[in-house]
This record gives C-alpha cells, structure tokens and sequence, in this order.
C-alpha cells in the first residue's frame, strides 16, 4: 500500500531591506504549520544569511527550485510585526508600485540585524572535501570558522545542518572571585617569625631582636623588624642568618578592595572600582586595582546588560477618563483648532476608554517638535490604566528602540508615540491611529519610497479594523469631508503690512512711497515693523522674525547688464552666504567664491536681491544697536538658552524656529515675506502658508504675541480668515470646495511620475513616449497631464520631465500605474504618489 503523500507548503514572501520586490523562497526545511507572517526569516542573499521580513504566501510552483529559507527568528505568537500591519504596508506599495523592500526600509527601524550564535555542521555521511580544504564536519563548529560563501554552497546543496541561538546582551565587567577559586598564590603571604630557643651566643643588642620578634609576632619585613625593635638592620639579618627566625608561610588575610568588592558587586570598569572603593573610606588606585586583577582576586566577566533607559511618561491629572468623550464614534475622524495642550486634553477621554480596554493606540508625529509636545500631553495617560507608553523615533538609539520593541510585542505597552518608524509597531489589538498635523510635509519620506505617512497609516489602520483620527492645528483639505470637532482658535493679534498698497502719507504707514524698492527704508524691514523692534528693545523683551530662506541673498544680480551667476550643474541662480563669501546652489550643494567682477561685462559691483536669514539679521543689528541677535537655520544655530532664561533678544530663522519652544517673553512674531510660500508651484501652496499662520499664531503656548506679515497679497483668504477672527476650519473648507470644482485631492487622487536623463531630448522623448502609453491603455486627457519639464529645467546634471495622474479613486489610479511596468522605458522613470513640495 502507498504512503499518502503530502503536498510541500507554499513557497515564502519575503522582504529584505533592499529596493527589490517581495523575493520567493522555500519555507524553513521541515517547517509544519501556518505561514509566519511578520516574522523575521534569515535567508541566504549574495552568499550571505541576512534578515528579512515574511509578508506572505507566494502562489506554489511546479517543479521550479527555490533557495530555502534558513531560520524563523520570532515565536509566530508574537511577530515582529503585526500581520494587519503587513498586509495594510504591502497593498499600499502594490497600488504604489513601490518595491516593497524600499517601504519596508523606510519604515520599519529595527530589526534588520540579528545577534544570535551560529553553528554548523556537515549532514551525516556528507563528504564537503570537494568544497574546499577546510569545510564543516559532522562536529558542531561556530560558524565564523568558514567563508560566507563556502556555507552558502554547502546549503544550497543541502549538505549543511545549523543551529542558532539568540545571543543575551551582555557588557564586561569586574567581579571579585570567590576566596577558594583565588590562586593559593595570592591568598599566602611570608612572615618572618622568632625560632626558638634562640641560638647561641647572640649579643645583647641581638637577644634584645629576637626577644622582641618572639613577642611582637611575625613581620613582613627585616624593616619592619628592625624599626620596632630599634636596632640597626645588620643586627636583625645576623640573627636571620643566625637561625634565630626564619620566613615561614601563612594564610594572607583578604585585602579590603575585595571585601568591598565582594560587597558591593561587579564594577563597569577598574577606575569605577577605584573610585566607589575609595568614596566608601577604602583607599584603592587604578594600579593597584589591576594588580589585584593581575593576582586572581578579581576577574573580568560577562553580565547581563541593564534594561536600556528609554524616554519616562510625563504625568498627567489624575482621571482623564473621567471627562466626557465629544469626539466622533466614526472609522475616521478629526480634531483641529485651539492649542497643542487643549487638543491633547479633548483627546484624552477617548485614548484612556480604548487603552482601559486593554487596547492599542498608535499616535504618529510630522517631526521631533510634534514628537515631543504629543509625549508631554500624552504619554502619561496610560499609567491611569494599567500599563505604559513607549516611544519609537529614529532619536533613540538601536539598543532602545529592541527594548522599547520588545515592551510592544509582550503587551507591556499599548500606547506608542512615535515617527513613522512607530507605524510598524506590533501593537495587540490596534484600535486608534491618531495622526498628527496630516497636511504637515515632514510627513512626507523624501527619499527611497516617498511614502506619504498619511496615507499609509490609512491603509494600516482599515487593515487593522482600526479608527484613522486626524489632529493638529488645522485640517487639510483632504480631511474637511470627514467628522470632526473644531476648537475655538488662539486669540491672535494680527498686522499686516499691505506692499502692494502702501499709504499716500509714508510717515503714517509701512513704507516711504510706492516707489521704493530692495534696499530701501521699507524692506525688509518695513517702518511698522522697525517701529515694533524698537519698543521690543525698549520694554527689554524678546522677538522672532521669520526669514525666508537661509543664507544673505536669492541671487546676485550684476546691476550693469542683469546677469545673474547661476550653478553649473542646476538651472537655478546661486545664492549668497555672506559668511562664508561664496555662491552656493541650494539643489545640490555646489559653491564657488565670490567673483570679483561680472564674467559677462566686467562690472565690479553686485546687486544682492530676495533677503535671507544672514541679511535680515544684519539689518536687525543695524536697527537696535546693543540688542543680541541670534540666528537659526541650517547653516547656522546659535544657542538661545540666553533668549529661554528670559533675557531680551531678537531671533532670526527660517521655519525651523518651529522646532523650537517659544521663548517665554516673546513680544513680536514677524514674517519678512510672506509670499514666498505662496509663489510656489504647488497647489498645496495656500493652504501650506495658512497652516504656518495658524502654527505661528499658537506658538507660544500662554500669550498671544503681536503677529506682523509683511506681503504683497493682504487680501489673500488664507491671511483673512486668520485677521477676522475665523475658526480653523473656515480656510480649508474653501479650499477643499475649490479642490472639488478643479478635480484635486481629496475628489482625487495624484501621482507625479518623473522621468530623468542627462540629455534633455531624451527625457522629452521617453516623457512622451510615456504618456504615450498611457494614452493607449485608455486614459483620459483629463488622468494623465502633461509631460513638461519640471520647473527648475536641470537638477544635479539630469533633466526632469513630469506627468500628473489624476485617478477618481486607488484602484482607478494602480491601474493606470501598471502602465509603467508594460515595457521598459529609454529613461529613469521614478513614481511619487500625493507628491508633496513644488510640482
């Protein structure tokens, strides 16, 4: 009769933290049960094991042969990552077309490297001579005896059986031994004892030595012999070589530095021996400590590390839950206006019902300043309910973010707060993901997948059957159509100073006549605003101007014929850094002196034009001699513990002044331009520029500092709304209705696909070859627009070409995106879906 036959398991999905796709391999050899999704497999890769995550069940395959899978590292109980949450990650890098390597990458931040022991060994009656001269036999042998790639070939031959253990994490230190494993050496010591009767004849002097010695007991020395008896030395030696004492050994009593030691447990290191022995009153050097260590009585040993210190909750009042719950009971929700403290205090009601629960909350920040504000208003709520709040953000270290891992997949803690790093987190159980300020774009991964977090917490949070909350200063227009609760907004104090319309009386307004221009009494500085520095200075408080951009000047421009240097490998104009005396390009980093005179006429004079931080700061000095200036921006961070101890001040920055807390006498807030952050290429541009209104307006987090916004566009709704007095949702509900006639986000979704080459033609042509393609499989005018060059035509010796697909919903948009993968393309084709930034 004929054993049934079983059919092999599927093959493995499995993602390593590379920009490839989702990679097959075997399951482990002998492996029984269900797939491990959201394990962590080591697999063989280019002649090495590495870690890899397992996102799925790859469709079985005939007889083709597939590299086997080595070792499953976690307990499939308890996964490294949540199977909701890979199913959630790998449907958005599908509809994406992202590899899924390349989200995985950006988003999961530990867990990539294992630290385990690795043995080996030859499967018994294999013959590996033909291997190598130096191969595995049937003993086990660490691993790191052989070649990576000598193990690989023995493995996929199947001729190698390993094992693995995980390897405890462990620091050095010093121990005292236990008294009977120190040497016998060390634990006798030699003493000159009295020999009796004494010999004959002695002198008096001599016989005085001896009676002394025979009385006062052993010494160590002839010194100390002949100091106590009060002889000379060659008196004691003559009755040594007399025979009336002799050395004799005995038990030496333990030094003190041991018993302390002994006492009072392992010591990091032998000055830490040193230093504690002797604070305790038991004086002790490094040098004598490590002669004790070089005589057996102490030893260096492995111990168990301490648990990592991780970031502690901050407490917040007792009984948050007790307050009532006002937000929506909806999949997905939002909560915007008032201050950060007033949001986080609306919130709490509803974290501390689901974490009493027993359930998972999940808060995702833009960037460390949110980061830090959520923790402080948040983090304590969870010790009102029984268990614990982590922290997950590339600022803590790899040993931190194990452990703090480690507290999530146990169940120790339901409540995490963190970056997008914290997305993947295995929370049991998720039932809220609060995402914070969702228009930010910080949210936005700039490089390898450029995921927008937003959208993948989204995907995560309905895998999860989880609620999605969106919280922050305002709302974006995408989150206008869902339910929410708006807070009564800050109180601001708001003066706008109108450019385009200056007064007809230049000593009753902003500027000194229409006809001024850069350089002039009105800019950058205008009078309203150089009227309020000067009262700041005055009432010795403290002011923050908003610049720009960073560095002296936009540009240089040669008054003589117009030229303007531009870089050499960008299509943009260099800017000036007065420090440093150089151009530099702000795309990719490019610079170069100065030039003396214009390469185009000669001319020796420069016309700087568009004022930066280092400009503005400059002008500041100039208007408020003896008050400190301080500068913040990427080029330069002056330190403003004078400015947070209260002393008076003005700081220039760009919007990394955000990042910051608000110093506590802050009297005035002042935009330079504000138009800057409208005249940008993106659609996104006004709301952007309302949302940095609204953050400025609640900086600081008691008072309502004199907000001055120097602009061309006084009248521009995003402005207005804020002067009027209007709640925060009032802005982007236009803006969302807009968006809706114009067929944007939210009614809409985006994907700008870049194609790059270092001849332009080229990139035109595979741009419209592209399209298209497009075309061809059925889109629209109205899905696919463009191509046409990006708007700084060159960026870093390439030439970028874009088109915008514009998709009724996810499904409409993947298809269209499937596209791309029909042929291969004379060109870099790179997709970003909901691009962020200038289009």
């Amino acid at each position: 009769m004929t054993a049934p036959t079983t059919n092999p398991p599927s093959p493995w999905l499995v993602v390593v933290a590379l920009p490839v796709p989702a990679q097959e391999f075997s399951a482990v050899h002998g492996w029984q049960g269900e797939v491990p999704v959201g394990c962590r497999v080591l697999v063989p890769w280019r002649g090495e094991l590495v870690v890899g995550l397992l996102v799925g069940e790859a469709t079985a395959r005939g007889a083709s042969r597939l590299r086997e899978a080595v070792h499953v590292l976690d307990d499939p109980a308890a996964p490294w990552v949540a199977p909701a949450t890979v199913e959630g990650v790998c449907a958005w890098a599908r509809d994406a077309r992202i590899p899924a390597g390349l989200i995985w990458g950006d988003l999961l931040g530990v867990g990539w490297t294992a630290d385990h022991t690795h043995r080996v060994r030859a499967v018994e009656g294999a013959d590996l001579t033909a291997f190598a001269r130096r191969v595995p036999t049937t003993v086990w042998t660490e691993a790191d005896a052989f070649h990576p790639a000598l193990l690989d070939a023995v493995r996929e031959q199947g001729l190698l059986e390993e094992e693995f253990t995980v390897r405890p994490r462990t620091r050095a230190a010093v121990r005292a031994r236990d008294l009977a494993d120190v040497p016998a050496a060390a634990r006798t010591r030699t003493m000159l004892r009295a020999v009796t009767p004494p010999p004959n004849p002695l002198t008096a002097r001599q016989a005085h030595a001896h009676a002394w010695l025979d009385e006062h007991g052993p010494q160590d020395t002839l010194s100390a012999w002949s100091r106590g008896a009060g002889v000379s030395g060659s008196v004691v030696t003559t009755v040594l070589n007399a025979g009336g004492a002799a050395y004799l050994p005995e038990a030496a009593p333990p030094p003190p530095a041991w018993t302390w030691l002994a006492e009072g447990g392992p010591q990091d290191t032998l000055n830490a021996w040193a230093s504690r022995a002797s604070a305790a009153g038991c004086p002790l050097t490094p040098t004598a400590a490590g002669t004790l260590l070089a005589r057996g009585w102490a030893e260096t040993v492995q111990i168990p590390a301490p648990l990592p210190a991780v970031p502690l909750a901050v407490p917040v009042p007792a009984g948050p839950g007790d307050l009532p719950d006002r937000l929506p009971e909806s999949p997905v929700w939002r909560l915007h206006g008032g201050r950060a403290a007033s949001r986080f205090r609306t919130l709490a009601p509803r974290l501390s019902r689901l974490l009493g629960q027993g359930r998972g909350v999940l808060v995702l920040a833009p960037d460390h300043t949110t980061l830090r504000r959520a923790w402080e208003g948040l983090s304590g709520l969870a010790a009102h309910v029984g268990t614990r709040a982590v922290q997950v953000s590339g600022q803590l270290s790899e040993v931190q973010r194990e452990h703090t891992w480690e507290l999530i997949r146990s169940g120790a803690a339901r409540l995490v707060i963190g970056s997008a790093h914290a997305l993947a987190a295995p929370l049991a159980d998720l039932a809220l993901v609060v995402v914070l300020e969702e228009g930010s774009d910080a949210h936005k991964l700039l490089s390898g997948s450029r995921a927008f977090v937003p959208d993948v917490a989204a995907r995560v949070a309905a895998a999860h059957g989880a609620a999605l909350a969106y919280v922050g200063t305002t709302p974006a227009a995408e989150s206008v159509p869902h339910p929410g609760a708006v807070l009564p907004p800050p109180r601001a104090r708001v003066h706008v100073v109108d450019y385009a319309h200056p007064p007809q009386q230049p000593e009753l307004g902003p500027l000194s006549g229409a006809h001024l221009g850069t350089g002039d009494l009105g800019y950058p500085l205008s009078h309203d605003l150089a009227r309020l520095l000067r009262q700041v200075q005055e009432r010795g408080r403290q002011a923050a101007l908003l610049a720009p951009r960073r560095g002296y000047s936009a540009l240089m421009r040669c008054p003589g014929c117009e030229h303007t240097p531009q870089c050499r490998n960008c299509d943009v104009h260099l800017r000036f850094h007065q420090e440093t005396r150089r151009l530099t390009c702000h795309q990719c980093g490019y610079h170069e002196a100065l030039p003396e005179r214009c390469d185009h006429c000669g001319e020796r004079m420069w016309k700087a034009r568009g004022p930066g931080t280092e400009w503005i700061a400059q002008e500041v000095t100039r208007l408020l001699p003896g008050m400190p200036v301080y500068r913040l921006d990427r080029d330069r961070q002056d330190d403003l513990s004078p400015l947070y101890a209260g002393e008076a001040g003005v700081v220039v920055g760009t919007q990394l002044l955000l990042s910051q807390e608000a110093p506590p006498n802050l009297a005035l807030l002042g935009i330079t331009l504000a138009d800057t952050w409208l005249n940008v290429s993106d659609f996104r541009a006004s709301e952007r520029y309302h949302r940095l209104l609204r953050q400025l307006a609640e900086w600081h987090p008691e008072r309502a500092p004199m907000l001055v916004v120097q602009t061309f566009q006084a009248d521009h709704p995003a402005l207005t709304v804020l002067v009027g007095g209007r709640d925060t949702l009032a802005y982007p509900l236009a803006e969302e209705r807009a968006r809706k006639a114009l067929g944007y986000p939210p009614h809409a979704r985006l994907a700008q696909v870049e194609v790059t080459a270092r001849e332009a033609g080229r990139a035109q042509a595979a741009a419209q070859d592209l399209a298209d393609a497009l075309h061809g499989a059925g889109a629209t005018a109205q899905e696919v627009l463009g191509p046409a060059p990006s708007p700084v035509a060159r960026v870093r010796g390439v030439y970028p070409y874009h088109l915008f697909l514009r998709a009724r919903n996810d499904a409409r948009l993947a298809e269209l995106l499937q596209v791309l993968d029909s042929r291969t393309w004379k060109a870099r084709v790179r997709v970003d879906v909901n691009p962020r930034g200038g289009l």
